[in-house]
């Protein structure tokens, strides 16, 4: 797997995370479509937040089961957390929020979030 890091814009929030990222969803929900989010999924051990953790506000709407999390200075959502259907906890990495990645370079698959 491949370290990425990432984080939000005035660099207060700064993470690491352990993924062979070549697929991201685009959401079509009314969170992620207002933020062109374009995301991944980690499970919790593979994301390791570096700063910040003070800096972060959540935010939460629907069913209220993702943490959706922004830095309290500039606004910008880096990622979130949540459980994966398994029941495991997981994390949600904002690949445009990646120091690294080319997102030209990525399949992105188009999710109807929603409908859920």
């Amino acid at each position: 797997m491949t370290k990425h890091t990432g984080g939000c814009h005035c660099g207060r929030v700064r993470y690491e995370v352990e993924a062979d990222i070549d697929e991201v969803m685009s959401c079509n929900c009314s969170m992620c479509q207002k933020r062109g989010t374009l995301l991944t999924f980690v499970p919790e051990q593979q994301f390791t937040l570096l700063s910040g953790g003070d800096d972060l506000t959540d935010y939460q709407f629907n069913k209220k089961i993702i943490h959706h999390l922004f830095c309290s200075t500039c606004g910008i959502g880096s990622f979130a957390r949540g459980v994966a259907p398994d029941g495991s906890e997981m994390v949600a990495i904002n690949a445009r929020c990646l120091d690294d990645i080319d997102l030209g370079a990525l399949t992105v698959k188009l999710v109807d979030g929603r409908s859920f």
